[in-house]
């Protein structure tokens, strides 16, 4: 009931608009159009935090498309709150005896009660087994998994007024079975902390061999679908090192850490980390990179991991005709249609990359990128992508955040050059 009151509230606010269309000049009508677009990812988000859960997991996925929204609106969707206040201990303790047998007093040596952390799917406690070491244990809220069909339902209520608003106002056709299909992937992968286990594993062996790189290990004895037990990592946040006053030097070794991390996971082993934000990236003391939270992991088919590694090639070697090649391949242009308006959008987006000199991120104006990037699409009627991109343009977009955040001028290009070298077809 209450989605549908939502999604009702938002057609009537864009028929509305529409009705009022004629009466107002071009200038009025943007305005009002960009206000009732914010007004309604508010709406969105107030009822995201209402329903918790699912639901609010599926609105922060959502906050990725920016090709549902303009991007003040999805600022405002982007702010849904990773952060609820914790359930009762007396409910996590019961929820850990119904997935392991026994409750946490018996299980551990020592189990701290009030969480550490409390999201939309879950929370998670500090613990210590009963060999000694400390960990950190992720309990699912009693009950999610079964509202998540009901979940679904009301994404898809919602995505059908996006997608009438997507046409009738931004002159986007917005495939929305495929915005729901990798939204469903993704939660489903969430909700199972068994796979999340075993994307940890999958990540510790294949980042072996890269020392300054840590994965937590799991606890599979004391874990379930439900409840993960994983080693409790000691650092800082990577968003504590975005600062200035923070030492040149670390900042530039991180700097280039998230590079390597984030263009190893797309173009040598084609399995994304797909939520890519300062909170989920630790860095110790030594220093050391950790990588938290493998709950949603994008696995690209070889010929797309192929297809990457062959754009990254031909950015290095300016090669067009072979960036043309790759686009194709990878659904960004179809059959018969001309590639040189996505070789122009490469080209802008991956500047840093085409610049072998010490580079400033502040000179990558990212507003500035986005406008232009907007007239080519609607000049050349790009509206989607395909859907391998959504959580590869995610991690794209974060890895630029994390740029932006830490300030550190340096020959990004060789960094690239460095990391596609080192991978073999």
């Amino acid at each position: 009931m209450k989605v549908g009151g939502l999604a009702s509230q938002v057609g009537a606010s864009y028929l509305w608009n529409q009705l009022r269309r004629p009466f107002l000049s071009a200038d009025k009508h943007e305005r009002e159009l960009a206000e009732t677009h914010i007004r309604n990812a508010q709406r969105i988000v107030e009822s995201s935090g209402e329903l918790r859960g699912a639901f609010m997991k599926l609105i922060q996925m959502l906050s990725m498309r920016q090709d549902l929204l303009p991007g003040e609106a999805l600022d405002v969707l982007r702010a849904t709150q990773s952060s609820v206040p914790p359930m009762s201990y007396k409910m996590i303790s019961e929820q850990i005896r119904k997935e392991i047998g026994k409750r946490p007093e018996q299980l551990f040596e020592s189990f701290e009660e009030t969480a550490c952390a409390a999201a939309s799917l879950g929370q998670v406690h500090r613990a210590v087994t009963k060999e000694g070491f400390d960990v950190a244990v992720k309990i699912q809220y009693p009950g999610v998994d079964d509202t998540v069909e009901q979940d679904l339902g009301n994404l898809k209520l919602l995505l059908r007024t996006l997608q009438t608003m997507g046409h009738d106002m931004m002159r986007q056709n917005i495939d929305t079975d495929a915005v729901y299909k990798e939204l469903e992937q993704r939660l489903r992968e969430e909700l199972d902390y068994v796979a999340e286990a075993r994307n940890m594993a999958e990540f510790r062996r294949r980042f072996a061999d890269d020392s300054e790189i840590v994965i937590p290990r799991c606890f599979t004895d004391l874990s379930s679908r439900r409840v993960l037990t994983m080693e409790f990592l000691e650092g800082y946040p990577l968003a504590d090192l975005m600062n200035p006053v923070v030492d040149l030097e670390l900042r530039t070794w991180v700097a280039r850490k998230t590079q390597v991390v984030t263009w190893r996971q797309i173009l040598e082993f084609g399995v994304l980390h797909t939520d890519f934000h300062p909170g989920n990236y630790l860095v110790t003391h030594h220093p050391k990179m950790a990588v938290l939270d493998f709950g949603s992991i994008r696995r690209f088919p070889e010929p797309v991991r192929k297809a990457n590694l062959q754009v990254a090639r031909a950015i290095l070697s300016g090669d067009d005709g072979v960036l043309a090649d790759a686009l194709k391949k990878l659904g960004y242009v179809k059959s018969g249609e001309n590639p040189a308006p996505m070789v122009e959008i490469v080209h802008l987006l991956f500047e840093p990359m085409y610049l072998d000199r010490d580079f400033a991120p502040g000179e990558y104006d990212t507003v500035a990128k986005a406008t232009k990037l907007g007239e080519i699409a609607i000049e050349n009627k790009i509206y989607q992508s395909p859907p391998h991109s959504v959580f590869l343009m995610r991690a794209l977009i974060g890895l630029e955040g994390v740029s932006h955040g830490l300030a550190v001028t340096t020959n990004y290009r060789r960094i690239f050059r460095d990391i596609v070298e080192r991978i073999e077809d």
